[in-house]
C-alpha cells in the first residue's frame, strides 16, 4: 500500500493508533475504530486508541472478524500497517473460542463441567499455568474437569492467562415467570421496544446458541437501557434479581416494571435499607449487597442471590460493579446475566472480570447513530477554562494532592460564569450538578434555585421535580444524587461545576442527564466548568476522553467574553 497522505490514522508496531482530527475521512475513522480500539487519550488535534486483548475479545464476541478488523485499519491507514500489528490482531482474535467450557457428557465418570479444546498441546499448557492448574485434573472422557463452583473462577483466571474460554455450559432454568409486555401503557400511550432494543434483546439471547444468555449490553444514557433489560426479562421467562445503584432507581425500575409489563405490584419486590422483599422480580441495591457489620464480617446479605430459584440477574449500571459482588458473581454461573452499561470502562480497571463473569460485550451502539437517527439529542460540549482569584490561588499552592482538586473544584470563579451560562439560556430547562455541598449551596443561592441532595426527602424531591418539568422552576440545582437519579427530569442545559477526578463513568451519566429528545428539536447544551492551570484541568482531559469515544466535538473556551464585566463572585442572589 502506498503512502496516502490524506488518510487519517497512523498505526504503530506497538499497537498504538494516532488519529488526526480535522480530515474528512476522520469521523468515519474513529467509528470503525471504536469497536475493537481503546481510546487512550484525545487532545484537539491528534487523538491515540490501543489494540487490546479485551477489545478484541469483545469484539469478536460481538461478530466482528479479524479481517474486518484489518480492513478498517487498511482502509485510514497512512502508511503500509506494520506486519506485527496485522498478526496480532489475527492472533487475539484467533484466541477467542480455542478453549470452550462445557457441561460434562450424561454418564461420564467424572461431574461438573469440561475445558476442551481440538488443540491437545493447548490444553496441556492451560493445566499446567499456575493460576488454572488447582482448579482442573485430567477427565477421562477428554479434556479438564472443572468443578462447578470453580465455574467462575477459571474463566477469570483464563482470561489472565490470555486464552478467553467460551463457557457453553448452559444454565439452570430458575423458576418461570411470564413477564408479558404491554402495548398500551395505564396512560393509554401505546408502547413498544425500538428496534435497537429488539436487537440488543436478540444480542444477548442468541436464539438456538449455547452462548445465548449471558453478556454486557452497551448503550448511551438516556436510550432504554432499562427496556432493553424488561425485554430480556420476557425473553428469558424466569424470576429475575435486578441490582442497580440506588433507592431511587429501584423505584424506577419498579414503576417501569408495572407500567409497561402485565406484572402486579406484589410480584416485583423492593430489597433495600427501607424493606426486604423478596418476590419473582427483586430489585436490589449493590449498597446493601455489600453491606457488613464490620470489614471482617461476612457480607450480611449475599444469601439474596440463593434465596429465589433466579433464572435471571440484571446487573444495572454494570461498570459500577462493586468487587464483592464479583466475588458473589463468580458462584452462580448458572444463572443468566446481563449487564447494562454506557460505558465498559471502569476506573479500577476491572474490564477483564466484567468480561469473564458478566459475560463479553453482545451489543453496542455508538451514541452519535442513535443521536442521527433520532433517538438522543444532539449535544454540544464545552469545557469552560477560569482562574483561579489570588486567594485560592494562594491555598492551591500549600494543600495536598486532594486538597489542591477542592481547591480547584470550589474555585468562586464558577459562580460567575454560571451566571453568565444561564444569561445565555433563558427560560431553558437547564440542571447544575456538582460534587461539593458547601459549593452547590452557595451556587443555589447566587441564583435563587431548589438543590436536591441525599438528604432531601423524597416527597420534597418529587414536588421540585415536577415544578421543574412544568417550566415553574426552570434552574435546578442537584448533588451527585443527579448522576443516577432514573426519575430527574428531561433538561436541555447542564452546567457542571465539579466532579469526582478524572471518572469517565460520571461524565457519562451527566451527559445522559440532556439527551433525551426535546419534542421541538432542540439540541443539548453540556458545560464543564474547570479552572485554569490546575490539576482538575489534568482530570478534565481524562473526562473529556468519554465525550470524544462517542464522537461529540469537545469545545474549549476561556473566561474572556463568558463572565459579566463587574462580576465578583459573591453569594449574592439573582433574580
Amino acid at each position: 500500500m502506498p503512502y496516502r497522505p490524506e488518510q487519517p490514522l497512523i498505526v504503530q508496531s506497538d499497537r498504538s493508533l494516532l488519529l488526526e482530527i480535522g480530515g474528512p475521512d476522520a469521523d468515519a475513522c474513529r467509528d470503525a475504530l471504536a469497536p475493537f480500539c481503546e481510546l487512550v487519550k484525545s487532545p484537539e488535534h491528534v487523538h491515540t486508541y490501543r489494540i487490546t486483548p479485551i477489545s478484541v475479545w469483545n469484539a469478536a464476541s460481538a461478530g466482528l472478524s479479524a479481517d474486518e478488523m484489518v480492513a478498517a485499519l487498511e482502509r485510514f491507514s497512512r502508511f503500509d500497517l506494520p506486519k506485527n500489528v496485522v498478526r496480532d490482531v489475527r492472533d487475539l482474535h484467533a484466541r477467542f473460542g480455542r478453549l470452550r467450557l462445557e457441561r460434562a457428557p450424561v454418564g461420564s465418570l467424572g461431574l461438573g463441567l469440561r475445558i476442551r479444546s481440538d488443540d491437545a498441546l493447548l490444553l496441556a499448557e492451560v493445566a499446567a499455568n499456575p493460576l488454572v492448574k488447582a482448579m482442573v485434573s485430567p477427565a477421562e472422557d477428554g479434556g479438564l474437569a472443572v468443578a462447578e463452583e470453580h465455574r467462575g473462577e477459571v474463566k477469570q483466571a483464563l482470561v489472565r492467562c490470555g486464552w478467553p474460554v467460551e463457557d457453553r455450559a448452559g444454565y439452570v432454568d430458575g423458576g418461570p415467570l411470564v413477564v408479558a409486555i404491554r402495548d398500551v401503557v395505564p396512560s393509554g400511550r401505546p408502547f413498544a421496544l425500538r428496534d435497537y432494543q429488539h436487537e440488543a434483546v436478540a444480542a444477548f439471547w442468541r436464539e438456538g446458541s449455547p452462548l445465548g444468555g449471558s453478556g454486557v449490553v452497551v448503550l448511551p444514557c438516556g436510550a432504554g437501557k432499562t427496556i432493553v433489560g424488561i425485554g430480556a426479562m420476557a425473553r428469558v421467562g424466569r424470576k429475575t434479581l435486578v441490582l442497580t445503584t440506588n433507592h431511587t432507581a429501584v423505584t424506577q425500575w419498579r414503576r417501569e416494571l408495572i407500567e409497561r409489563t402485565h406484572l402486579t405490584e406484589d410480584q416485583v419486590g423492593e430489597y433495600t435499607g427501607q424493606a426486604k422483599e423478596v418476590r419473582p422480580v427483586t430489585i436490589a441495591t449493590y449498597q446493601i449487597l455489600t453491606h457488613r457489620r464490620t470489614k471482617t464480617d461476612p457480607f450480611t446479605h449475599f444469601e439474596l442471590f440463593r434465596r429465589n430459584d433466579w433464572g435471571l440477574v440484571i446487573y444495572d449500571e454494570v461498570h459500577l460493579l462493586p468487587a464483592p459482588v464479583f466475588r458473589v458473581t463468580a458462584g452462580i454461573q448458572a444463572t443468566r446475566r446481563l449487564g447494562l452499561t454506557a460505558t465498559l470502562l471502569r476506573e479500577d480497571g476491572r474490564e477483564d472480570d466484567v468480561f469473564s463473569l458478566i459475560g463479553p460485550k453482545r451489543y453496542d451502539v455508538p451514541w452519535k447513530v442513535l443521536e442521527r437517527r433520532g433517538w438522543i439529542a444532539e449535544a454540544a460540549c464545552t469545557e469552560v477554562r477560569l482562574p483561579l482569584p489570588p486567594d485560592a490561588r494562594r491555598r492551591y499552592a500549600i494543600a495536598d494532592r486532594r486538597g489542591r482538586f477542592r481547591v480547584a473544584s470550589e474555585n468562586p470563579s464558577k459562580l460567575d460564569a454560571l451566571v453568565s451560562l444561564l444569561a445565555r439560556h433563558p427560560g431553558e430547562p437547564t440542571l447544575v450538578i456538582g460534587q461539593y455541598l458547601d459549593q452547590l449551596h452557595r451556587a443555589a443561592r447566587r441564583i435563587g434555585a431548589p438543590l436536591v441532595q441525599g438528604s432531601t426527602p423524597a416527597d420534597e424531591r418529587r414536588r421540585l421535580y415536577d415544578e421543574f418539568r412544568a417550566g415553574r422552576a426552570p434552574v435546578l440545582v442537584v448533588s451527585k444524587v443527579g448522576n443516577f437519579a432514573v426519575d430527574l427530569p428531561e433538561a436541555s442545559v447542564l452546567v457542571q461545576l465539579s466532579g469526582t477526578f478524572g471518572s469517565r463513568q460520571e461524565e457519562a451519566q451527566r451527559l445522559g442527564r440532556v439527551l433525551r429528545p426535546k419534542g421541538d428539536g432542540r439540541g443539548a447544551r453540556f458545560y464543564t466548568l474547570v479552572s485554569h492551570e490546575t490539576s482538575e484541568e489534568v482530570f478534565a482531559q481524562h473526562r473529556q476522553l468519554f465525550l470524544t469515544e462517542q464522537g461529540y466535538a469537545y469545545e474549549i473556551v476561556g473566561a474572556e467574553g463568558l463572565v459579566p464585566a463587574g462580576a465578583t463572585g459573591d453569594e449574592s442572589e439573582v433574580a
